[in-house]
């Protein structure tokens, strides 16, 4: 980690939302349906719907807003050996060798892998999440003092059609109809360049017949144990 850098961040994640700035810029939470594998059930990748010039810095909890990722109902992240917590960990150059990678269930802002794809480079850094419960050990994640971020000058946090990406998340369903509640703060910056706030929440299930019919598929996979 730059620690130049991290310091913007370190020690004020838990005011982050005490600030006073503006809360217009952020939509909500929304997720598309990237994968019905024998890597979990099925994969979504979840994106910050965001005002058209506005672009997010960072994905945090505090006091204020906690950060969540609640598995419900028995459902549980999969995780490859080989992948890790941020997008940083995620290298598309083995994919050839270990094609499950590509399925890992990381969190990111706007670059989908280490190499930044789409973007030039992935200056994603993190600080003050505790990620051994959900990366690797597949459970719930919990933060009211950390964040992963990027700085304003960094293209990633730039709207791309109205969203960043936040996450990836593939998941072994539980019994219930959502499998993963998912909420934290967010903050970026609007059009004129002034920083908006605010939380956001989304629960995520598992795809309607007719999404898994969409990705070519006749069903989901079997649960199946995690493996690297």
């Amino acid at each position: 980690m730059n620690m130049k850098r991290a310091s913007i961040f370190a020690g004020t994640v838990a005011g982050l939302a005490l600030a006073g700035s503006a809360t217009a810029g952020m939509n909500g939470l929304t997720y598309d349906f990237v994968s019905a594998s024998d890597q979990g059930d099925y994969t979504v990748r979840v994106y910050a719907e965001l005002d058209s010039g506005n672009r997010l810095d960072a994905v945090f909890g505090n006091s204020v807003h906690n950060l969540r990722m609640d598995y419900l109902d028995g459902a549980t992240a999969y995780q490859n050996d080989l992948g890790g917590a941020t997008s940083q960990a995620i290298n598309s150059a083995f994919f050839a060798l270990a094609p499950s990678l590509e399925w890992d269930s990381y969190v990111t802002i706007g670059s989908l892998y280490s190499d930044g794809t789409p973007f030039a480079n992935n200056a994603l850094q993190d600080i003050g999440i505790n990620w051994a419960t959900w990366d690797p050990d597949g459970g719930s994640l919990f933060a009211d003092n950390g964040t992963w971020f990027v700085t304003p000058a960094d293209p990633q946090g730039e709207e791309q059609g109205g969203r960043v990406l936040v996450a990836q998340f593939t998941t072994f369903s539980g019994s219930g109809s959502n499998d993963i509640y998912f909420t934290a703060g967010f903050q970026g910056k609007d059009a004129d360049g002034t920083t908006w706030q605010d939380g956001h929440s989304v629960y995520i299930g598992i795809p309607a017949p007719g999404a898994v019919a969409l990705l070519g598929l006749a069903g989901l996979a079997g649960r199946r144990r995690r493996r690297g």
